[in-house]
C-alpha cells in the first residue's frame, strides 16, 4: 500500500499542478495528458490510481453535462471499484460477518476507503445520468452504502489508536476517514430539521460541529486527502455560511475572489476573477463559475452593461441551467435604458419568452430556481406583455423587480449590505421605482404584488443601512397586504423570515423566534420554498444559543 501511494503522489503533483493552474509547469498541456496517461496504465492494479483516474472523468462530466463524458465517468467508475474489490474491499456487509472491522489488514483499510469515495462519485454520476425518481433512489443507496462504510472505517480508526496506528499508511486511512466523515457530518447537518429527521430515520446522522473539527484535522494532517478537507472548509465558509496553497491556482484565486466579494470588495473580487480565469485554459467550466460571479459582482454595483457582458457568456457557453443564465440576461438587459438597450440589438420581451423552454429536471423534478424564473417570465408571454407605463427614457419597473428579487433569491443583499455606498445607491433605484408605482394611473393586475415586492426590498436596503424603524415599516406593510397578493405569494413568509432577522439584530429574540416559527409552520407550496427553509435552519439553530428576552 505504502508504494501505491508513493507512486500516485509522484504522478498526482502534476495532476494538482495543471488543475490549480500552476504556471510554473511547461508545457502545462503536455504534464497533463502525460499525467493522466500514467494513472490510466496503473488504474487496473492500484486502487489510488483507479480513484484518481475516475475522479478526473466524474470531475469533467458534472461539469460539461454531456452525454459522452457521464458514460465515460460512468464506466471508469465501475472499473475503479472492481479495482478496489481486488485490492481487498470486502464491502459493510463483509465487515460485519468477519466479527467486526479489526480484522482488516492494511491494505484492506485503503481499499474500503476508496471504494467509498467510488460510491459517492457513482451516486453523484446516477444523479445527473437519467432525470427520473429511481435514479434518485437508486443514488441514495449508493450514498448510504458510502456513508455506512465510513463509519465501519472511523470505528477502526478509533479502535486501533496506539494498536499500529502510527504508520504513515494507517495516518493516510486516517486522512481519508476524517475527509468522508467530516463531510457527511457537515453536510447533513445544514439540512432542515424535518429532512434531518427522516434521514436520521434511515440510519444518516449529522453534527456540524463534529464534522467541522474532524475537516480541520484532516486539513492540518499530512495525508492525500488534506487538500481537499481544505477545499471543503473553504466551500463551507466562502459559500454556505458567508477561512492556503498553490497560491496562484485557478481554485485558490477563485476563494481568494469569492471572500473579496462577501467581504463587499468588490474591487478586488473582480481583478482575482480576472486572474482565475487567465490561470488555466482548459476546464472552461471553472471559467463560467467565475463568468457567473463577475456578473453579480457588477450587478451588485448596478453596472449592468457589464453584467450583461458575462450573462451572455453562460448563456452561450454553460449548460448547467440554460433556463437561469436567460432569464438573468433578460433581467440584466432590461435595466439599461432604451438607447444602452438598442446597441445590444436584444429583445428583452423576446429573451423572457425563451426562458421556459429551457428548463431543466433532475431526479424527475423541476429545479425551484427555475421554476421560479418561468413563473415571474410568464408575464410576457402574451401577446401584450404586462408592464407598467413609465417614461421613456427610464428603466421599466417591472423588470427592476425581476433583475432585483433574483439579487434577494439568491441572498445577494447580504454582500450589498457590507457597502453603504452600493446599499445607497440601490435604495435610490428602489425609491423610483416606488414613486413609479404610486403614480401608475392604469395598475395592472400585478400591481398589489409589485408594491409589496418593493416594500421588501425597500426594507433590506433601510435595514443593512441601519435605519431598523424604517425597515421594520416597510416589512409590516408588507404583511399588512397579504390578502391583496394574488401571484407572488412567498413574499408573505421571506418577509417573516426578515422581519424575525431584524428583531434578533435588535436583541429582541422572542419576537424573532416567533416571527421565524410562523414563516416555517404556517406558509407552504410557494416558490423557493426549500430555500428560505435553508434559511429558517440557520436562524433558528442561532436563536437557540441566544438570551430569552421580553417582547
Amino acid at each position: 500500500i505504502a508504494d501505491s501511494i508513493i507512486r500516485f503522489v509522484s504522478i498526482n503533483i502534476f495532476m494538482l499542478r495543471f488543475f490549480w493552474g500552476d504556471q510554473t509547469v511547461t508545457p502545462c498541456v503536455s504534464t497533463r495528458h502525460d499525467a493522466i496517461k500514467s494513472i490510466f496504465s496503473l488504474s487496473k492494479d492500484s486502487m489510488y490510481h483507479a480513484l484518481g483516474y475516475c475522479s478526473i472523468l466524474v470531475m469533467q462530466a458534472t461539469m460539461t453535462f454531456e452525454h459522452k463524458d457521464i458514460q465515460a465517468g460512468m464506466a471508469t467508475i465501475k472499473e475503479a471499484l472492481q479495482t478496489c474489490q481486488r485490492c481487498g474491499s470486502i464491502t459493510t456487509s463483509s465487515l460485519r460477518r468477519f466479527g467486526g472491522v479489526l480484522l482488516l489488514v492494511c491494505e484492506e483499510m485503503h481499499a474500503e476507503i476508496c471504494y467509498a469515495e467510488c460510491l459517492l462519485q457513482k451516486a453523484t454520476l446516477t444523479f445527473i445520468q437519467d432525470e427520473n425518481m429511481i435514479s434518485f433512489i437508486k443514488g441514495g443507496i449508493k450514498i448510504r452504502t458510502s456513508y455506512q462504510i465510513y463509519k465501519d472505517c472511523q470505528s477502526l480508526s478509533n479502535m486501533s489508536q496506539g494498536v499500529g496506528g502510527d504508520s504513515e499508511a494507517f495516518r493516510q486511512f486516517e486522512g481519508g476517514v476524517k475527509l468522508g466523515i467530516g463531510s457527511f457530518n457537515l453536510m447533513l447537518s445544514l439540512l432542515p430539521a424535518r429532512i434531518l429527521r427522516l434521514l436520521e430515520f434511515i440510519g444518516f446522522s449529522g453534527n456540524r460541529e463534529f464534522g467541522l473539527s474532524q475537516l480541520r484535522d484532516g486539513a492540518g494532517s499530512h495525508s492525500l486527502r488534506s487538500i481537499l478537507c481544505v477545499l471543503t472548509l473553504l466551500l463551507y465558509h466562502t459559500y454556505l455560511c458567508y477561512s492556503m496553497f498553490f497560491s496562484q491556482g485557478a481554485i485558490i484565486l477563485f476563494y481568494s475572489a469569492r471572500i473579496g466579494l462577501l467581504r463587499g470588495n468588490f474591487e478586488n473580487a473582480l481583478v482575482k476573477f480576472q486572474e482565475c480565469i487567465s490561470a488555466q485554459q482548459q476546464w472552461r467550466q471553472i471559467h463560467h463559475l467565475c463568468y457567473w460571479e463577475l456578473m453579480w459582482c457588477h450587478s451588485f454595483q448596478q453596472q449592468w452593461r457589464e453584467a450583461y457582458r458575462y450573462a451572455d457568456l453562460l448563456c452561450r457557453e454553460s449548460r448547467w441551467s440554460k433556463a437561469i443564465y436567460m432569464y438573468q440576461k433578460a433581467a440584466i438587459l432590461s435595466m439599461m435604458s432604451e438607447e444602452e438597450l438598442k446597441t445590444t440589438g436584444e429583445d428583452v420581451v423576446e429573451l423572457f419568452r425563451q426562458v421556459e423552454g429551457l428548463k431543466q429536471r433532475l431526479a424527475g423534478k423541476s429545479i425551484p430556481t427555475e421554476k421560479f424564473a418561468i413563473r415571474k417570465s410568464r408575464r410576457y408571454s402574451s401577446d401584450t406583455p404586462v408592464k407598467l407605463v413609465i417614461p421613456a427614457l427610464e428603466v421599466m419597473h417591472l423588470w427592476f423587480f425581476l433583475a432585483q428579487e433574483m439579487m434577494y433569491v439568491w441572498n445577494g443583499f447580504t454582500i450589498v449590505g457590507k457597502r453603504a455606498d452600493a446599499t445607497e445607491s440601490l435604495l435610490i433605484t428602489i425609491e423610483r421605482a416606488e414613486e413609479q408605482l404610486r403614480n401608475d394611473p392604469n395598475p395592472s393586475v400585478f400591481h398589489p404584488d409589485d408594491q409589496c415586492l418593493v416594500q421588501m426590498l425597500k426594507g433590506l436596503c433601510l435595514k443593512y443601512l441601519g435605519r431598523l424603524l424604517q425597515a421594520e415599516l416597510c416589512f409590516t406593510q408588507v404583511l399588512s397586504s397579504e390578502k391583496l397578493i394574488r401571484y407572488d405569494h412567498y413574499l408573505i413568509p421571506f418577509t417573516l423570515y426578515e422581519l424575525g432577522l431584524l428583531y434578533k439584530q435588535q436583541g429582541n429574540y422572542v419576537k424573532a423566534m416567533r416571527f421565524i416559527e410562523d414563516a416555517k409552520l404556517n406558509y407552504k407550496d410557494y416558490s423557493m420554498e426549500s430555500r428560505l427553509h435553508f434559511r429558517i435552519h440557520a436562524a433558528l439553530s442561532s436563536l437557540k444559543g441566544s438570551p430569552t428576552n421580553s417582547p
